[in-house]
């Protein structure tokens, strides 16, 4: 009888408990090119709010509250604002409109943006806020003479699953096809890419950081029982946190929404507080 109450009570945890309990996670992140105009640079990342049943425009305002307490410099949002129903696109851009920053508030769109098709929507309404979704296109990120170059591309996915993807375009045969000519050479560049399937390619392309999010960290993840029990990788091995390959770098958020069943187990919701520091 104990044994067959396990899955109950671990469902209630993640409904009740797991689900809404924020963790805010803070990373020293050492980049070799780092201008020291830019040294102890804090961006505040946040990512797949799923706005709907399971996550109201008033508990979005509260994740914002949570990152403005951090002053950071730049806030970036990586996709997935809306879930499956479009007339949700106008509360969630409402809410993420008090996210403040010095530097600005800069995103990319995601999966589930391509497939309730409010990608240019969604663009126009942030615009209107004074955020900026960056569509395959970069923008400087100026200090005291000196710059940071940021990326952003929309979703992008090399799956065979075709039929899942509302344009054909978002199905490549490589990643970030293109992205080599908005990449600067000098000086640091960031990637905004929702899928973190993109890391690869941006190491080969010397991008320094990628900043992704798009597993929920596995949403339901048992990894304290065995590293590999996590629905997320089935697509991707790069489920949550942070990972280096060379010089380049990539942090995964594991957002702060949900899909599907509304629970979270061993995977909370996360606002990242990312400190820029120059590697010596």
């Amino acid at each position: 009888m104990a044994a067959s109450a396990v899955p109950f009570v671990a469902g209630a945890y993640g409904l009740l408990y797991g689900r809404v309990e924020l963790e805010t996670t803070e990373r020293r992140i050492k980049l070799k090119r780092l201008p020291k105009a830019f040294e102890g640079f804090r961006i505040a990342q946040l990512s797949d709010f799923h706005i709907g049943p399971f996550m109201s425009e008033d508990q979005i305002r509260k994740y914002v509250g949570i990152a403005n307490q951090y002053d950071p410099h730049l806030i970036v949002i990586t996709g997935d604002f809306v879930t499956w129903d479009p007339s949700t696109q106008g509360a969630v851009v409402n809410a993420l409109a008090g996210l403040k920053a010095p530097f600005g508030v800069y995103g990319c769109l995601g999966n589930h943006e391509a497939w309730s098709k409010t990608e240019d929507s969604i663009t126009r309404l942030f615009s209107r806020e004074g955020i900026r979704m960056l569509r395959h296109e970069r923008v400087p990120i100026e200090s005291h003479g000196e710059a940071i170059n940021l990326i952003g591309v929309d979703f992008q996915t090399r799956s065979a699953l075709r039929i899942m993807n509302a344009k054909r375009d978002h199905f490549v045969r490589e990643y970030l096809e293109g992205v080599e000519d908005l990449v600067q050479p000098d000086t640091v560049n960031i990637l905004l890419t929702h899928n973190p399937n993109a890391f690869d390619r941006a190491a080969e392309l010397g991008i320094d950081l990628s900043l992704a999010g798009h597993t929920h960290g596995g949403q339901v993840a048992l990894e304290f029982v065995h590293q590999n029990i996590s629905p997320s990788r089935l697509i991707t091995s790069y489920v949550k946190g942070w990972f280096r390959k060379g010089d380049a770098q990539l942090y995964v958020n594991r957002g702060i929404g949900t899909i599907g069943v509304p629970i979270r187990l061993g995977s909370p919701p996360e606002v990242a507080i990312l400190e820029l520091v120059g590697e010596t």
